[in-house]
């Protein structure tokens, strides 16, 4: 007989090849610490790029204004830990395709949008809940695709 092509068995799910769409099983810290890492990976450069700027002032986003950083910083550590969670929580049941990439984008962009135009906090409330919604629909479009499948 012939297999169908796809993920039909669950030993193909569980490789440790680096697979772009597999499953991610293991510890509850290694998730945790999964997590962890890629929001400081995503808020720190963020930060750091809006602390100083390569080329002149005419090209490029501001930098970051004088004043309070911590809100922000804040504001989207929470953001990219809940969205990281989410999509750590449906790549350990479904295959998913990059969450990773995902993560690092979302909270890498608002550290630094945020960070250069200081928006108020209604402004900054909304693009956070935009980027978790992100993160959802990802999972959802996830989970619905690896039950159908």
């Amino acid at each position: 007989m012939t297999e169908s092509p796809g993920l039909s068995s669950p030993d193909h799910c569980a490789s440790d090849d680096s697979d772009e769409e597999s499953l991610r099983p293991g510890p509850l810290w290694r998730h945790a610490l999964w997590v962890a890492g890629l929001t400081l990976l995503g808020v720190g450069p963020g930060w750091a790029d809006a602390s100083y700027r390569f080329g002149p002032d005419e090209y490029g986003m501001p930098l970051a204004v004088p004043g309070q950083v911590r809100p922000y910083l804040v504001t989207w550590t929470v953001t990219g830990l809940t969205a990281a969670a989410a999509l750590r929580a449906v790549a350990a049941r479904v295959p998913l395709i990059g969450p990773d990439v995902l993560v690092l984008i979302l909270t890498f962009m608002g550290t630094r949008l945020s960070l250069g135009f200081r928006p108020e906090p209604p402004l900054l409330g909304a693009s956070a809940a935009a980027a978790l919604t992100a993160a959802l629909i990802w999972c959802a479009l996830a989970l619905r695709r690896g039950l159908n499948g």
